[in-house]
């Protein structure tokens, strides 16, 4: 075994001349501890919300999105989009025509989003988790109806119970556009409300229809907004998206969930990293008491280090000894901290102890790029502060010897 180790080891674990070393060396070992152990479970406390929110966007947003780059609409009956859509990988194929809309119901009104959706858009079978009330039906008989987000319905007072009360929607009229009178120059239908859903604020003002419905109201019987694509688990979506933009031409953008929510992801991890850094000073803070036990170690020592250095030591095992013994408080302190953290985290995650609502734990969420993370801001922080301390350990040994 290496002699700065065995000594190093000797010293972490012997009583000390001056009981005030043993108590600072366990503080710093507890302050690491904690620190290690809080990094765990608040990383973990992230990445669970973080799962929540992007599944809760994932409901509404498709794992691809193909759409015009010049104007707001494209005519989607090519060679290409035909044959993509026989891709056997599919879940749903759907043609999307939005257009912002002004929705009349009894004597309120609001201004909305109006998304007419084919068909195969009701594939998405979590869309039946986002109902607030009523059910996810867009044709019943071959009658339209429509599912309003939380927004519309609570400035509309919508009570999609009543079979007797149809919202009004109105757009702008393209064949009448110019008109003396101001109201034919929109466009109006009547749709009855089947259901609501609620998400978050940037779906929750939409009013969702069948695809035909918003063609007759928008007067596009050919042209659409958006192509959404969903794939079986297992799709390797990214070779599904560069494959695409191989073979469309360029006037069209091609793109995945992430890029379709570019701020929800860039919040979620600017919110992540910032906690991390805060903790991370705390952390630091601790691990530099580290200094200051190793300091009080060095002068209750001297007799050793002289002994050592009669003995033919270099500066460099001594200095080994106290860096030595700086890691050892660290990264005791630190694995134990994670271990910890590690096992709170999991009784968490199944036994759900710290509840964010009544019915709903707390969610908590493993990765282990943050175990890595963790581990290594600590080894290195805990590296300069134990390197610190061994520097002072050589200071004076010229003295000290003279002194023996």
């Amino acid at each position: 075994m290496n002699t700065s180790v065995y000594i190093a080891r000797r010293y972490l674990f012997s009583r000390k001349s001056t009981h005030a070393i043993n108590i600072i060396s366990g503080i710093s070992t507890l302050g690491v501890f904690v620190g290690s152990a809080a990094l765990i479970i608040i990383l973990s406390g992230f990445n669970g919300m973080e799962d929540i929110i992007v599944k809760m966007y994932n409901n509404f947003t498709p794992q691809l999105k193909i759409e015009p780059k010049q104007g707001k609409t494209f005519n989607p009956n090519t060679t290409y989009f035909n044959t993509l859509h026989k891709n056997k990988a599919l879940v749903s194929f759907t043609e999307v025509l939005e257009e912002h809309a002004l929705v009349k119901y009894g004597d309120r009104q609001v201004i909305s989003t109006l998304k007419g959706v084919s068909d195969e858009f009701l594939n998405n079978k979590a869309l039946d988790s986002t109902l607030d009330g009523g059910a996810f039906v867009l044709k019943k008989d071959k009658q339209p109806f429509a599912v309003v987000g939380s927004i519309v319905q609570g400035n509309l007072s919508v009570n999609v119970k009543d079979s007797f009360t149809p919202l009004q929607i109105f757009t702008p009229s393209r064949a009448k556009s110019g008109s003396v009178i101001p109201i034919d120059e929109f466009k109006s239908r009547f749709i009855y409300p089947s259901g609501s859903f609620t998400m978050q604020r940037d779906f929750d003002d939409r009013v969702i229809t069948p695809l035909d419905f918003a063609r007759d109201l928008l007067d596009q019987p050919v042209n659409i907004s958006a192509i959404e694509l969903n794939f079986k688990p297992g799709t390797d979506i990214d070779a599904i998206q560069h494959e695409i933009k191989d073979n469309i031409n360029t006037q069209f953008t091609v793109h995945n969930r992430s890029e379709q929510n570019t701020l929800l992801y860039k919040i979620l991890h600017l919110e992540k990293a910032s906690t991390f850094l805060i903790l991370a000073f705390i952390l630091i803070i601790a691990i530099f008491n580290i200094v200051g036990s190793l300091t009080m170690l060095v002068m209750d020592k001297q007799k050793d280090i002289a002994i050592l250095a009669s003995l033919g030591a270099a500066g460099r095992v001594i200095q080994g000894i106290f860096f030595v013994e700086g890691m050892l408080i660290t990264l005791s302190g630190c694995i134990a901290g994670m271990v910890v953290g590690f096992i709170f985290s999991i009784l968490q995650k199944y036994f759900g102890m710290i509840k964010m609502d009544v019915d709903m734990p707390f969610p908590v969420q493993f990765r282990i790029t943050d175990f890595l993370l963790v581990f290594l801001t600590v080894t290195v922080i805990g590296s300069i502060a134990s390197a610190i301390s061994a520097r002072i350990s050589v200071k004076g040994l010229d003295e000290i010897k003279q002194d023996l």
